[in-house]
């Protein structure tokens, strides 16, 4: 079976819309990879961000990562308007969806345990607001498996009854757009996805390319 291509999906959903336009709750992972798929999505949706992140730590990164998103939004220019939707921090959720894949690494099973926690809760969300359909920036980065993403995606929106958005965001120099976008608009950028074990790996593997350096 031939792989699916997410984001011919989308596309032929977006031309779907036949001129209306629809409400999207967009889960953000972040403002940069927000930045590209909001300048996209929002000449066909009416959209509200929803920022819910609770892998993210410690929670003063989380709430900096927070008002990132707040303060894109308030300087981007899009087609049509863009609401913000604050996700209360939960760091108990993530820990305990993480318990006994501490030492996976990333992209490993623990992702796919907090994928899964934040599309969840996303799903749960949009369903109770009445949203026509939901989707994640997530997709836009190229370390982010974005066939497992849209897969977790459509099951949780299965489970509540909200249409989910298929997309790959870093199609169509998707991904390349947002590091343009975040340099115009000056954006925080991340070296590690925001959970303590991500940023653990990073230190060790910047520790060794120190060690490393050293010994030439």
């Amino acid at each position: 079976m031939a792989a699916r291509n997410y984001r011919k999906e989308m596309d032929t959903v977006i031309r779907g819309l036949g001129g209306s336009v629809p409400t999207l709750f967009l889960h953000s992972c972040c403002a940069p990879c927000s930045s590209a798929v909001l300048e996209e999505l929002s000449q066909y949706f009416r959209i509200t961000v929803f920022y819910y992140n609770p892998n993210i730590s410690p929670e003063e990164e989380y709430e900096k990562r927070a008002e990132e998103v707040r303060r894109l939004i308030r300087e981007m220019r899009t087609v049509h308007p863009v609401n913000f939707l604050f996700g209360k921090y939960e760091p108990e959720r993530f820990y305990a969806a993480a318990r006994g894949l501490e030492q996976e690494p990333e992209r490993g099973a623990r992702c796919e345990k907090c994928f899964r926690l934040r599309l969840s809760v996303s799903a749960e969300e949009a369903a109770a607001g009445g949203y026509d359909y939901y989707t994640t920036t997530l997709t836009i980065s190229p370390l982010k498996d974005a066939a497992l993403l849209n897969e977790i995606g459509e099951e949780e929106g299965k489970k509540y009854g909200i249409r989910f958005l298929p997309s790959d965001f870093k199609k169509k120099d998707g991904y390349r757009r947002s590091i343009e976008l975040s340099r115009e608009y000056g954006l925080y950028r991340q070296d590690f996805c925001g959970c303590v074990y991500s940023r653990n790996e990073r230190e060790r593997q910047k520790s060794k390319v120190q060690n490393d350096e050293k010994r030439i």
